[in-house]
């Protein structure tokens, strides 16, 4: 079976300002190579056949790459899950759709565990995250999301605000795989949602990747688990990328992530 894996790079980076006034945010630097060289190599060596960026702000520097594109006009106006969506018509029911965040980088290892879970919905998980957590942030459970499973490892909860650390089982990292023959329930499962309708506080077009994961869960869907210890890294901030240029400088930024 082959794997198209469609990266979401149609965001303005609004965080990662003055970094992206002219850039998207997936071609910010990050140890000799930008995010999406990273992305790139990690999905080829994990034997990746197809990739395609979804684009939207500085869309003409990412197409200026030769990479495969599709464009979200509206990305000023809409969210991630809009974003994938435009490329509808590219998600067919004879390749595995994998489905990654333009803002992680990630190693090799991460994307062959999930290419090798054989569900019909899975999604990596960090077991080793609270580590992770503590170097970018003085609390943890600020920027954390419940993440709750069951014991034979299907997802059972994800992208709540956590009371405590109890309910984060691990953290969700932006990496996802549809198999193939789910592929067309998937993007009707997408058209079938009320446009007018309201998901965790945010309208269609402004949904989060997890409310739409969490809307499949109450539609009978099974989200699969697959965990991993570290071996990515979130680019969501300036304080990110200072910290991660620091650890490289020092020779640390291989213990939480190998660039390949």
């Amino acid at each position: 079976m082959t794997t198209t894996a469609m990266i979401l790079a149609a965001g303005q980076g609004t965080r990662l300002r003055p970094y992206t006034d002219h850039l998207p945010k997936c071609l910010i630097e990050l140890a000799g190579q930008t995010l999406l060289e990273h992305q790139a190599r990690a999905l080829q060596r994990a034997g990746v056949e197809h990739v395609l960026v979804i684009t939207g702000y500085q869309a003409a520097k990412i197409e200026a790459l030769g990479y495969a594109t599709v464009h979200n006009p509206a990305f000023a106006t809409t969210n991630m899950v809009a974003s994938l969506f435009c490329a509808r018509d590219r998600m067919v029911s004879t390749t595995d759709l994998l489905i990654v965040y333009g803002d992680v980088v990630f190693e090799s290892r991460v994307i062959r565990a999930l290419l090798a879970e054989g569900a019909p919905l899975a999604t990596t998980i960090d077991r080793g995250w609270q580590r992770y957590w503590s170097l970018r942030m003085a609390d943890p459970l600020a920027d954390a999301e419940t993440l709750k499973l069951a014991p034979n490892g299907n997802i059972l909860e994800l992208g709540k605000p956590p009371a405590s650390l109890s309910d984060i089982e691990g953290q969700y990292m932006g990496l996802s795989k549809v198999r193939a023959d789910h592929v067309e329930r998937f993007k009707r499962a997408w058209a079938d949602l009320d446009p007018a309708g309201c998901y965790d506080g945010r309208d269609k077009p402004n949904m989060f990747m997890t409310s739409f994961f969490s809307i499949l869960l109450t539609q009978g869907w099974e989200l699969k688990a697959v965990p991993v210890e570290h071996g990515w890294l979130e680019v969501d901030s300036v304080s990110d990328l200072e910290l991660y240029h620091r650890l490289f400088e020092r020779r640390e930024l291989g213990e939480l992530y190998h660039p390949t």
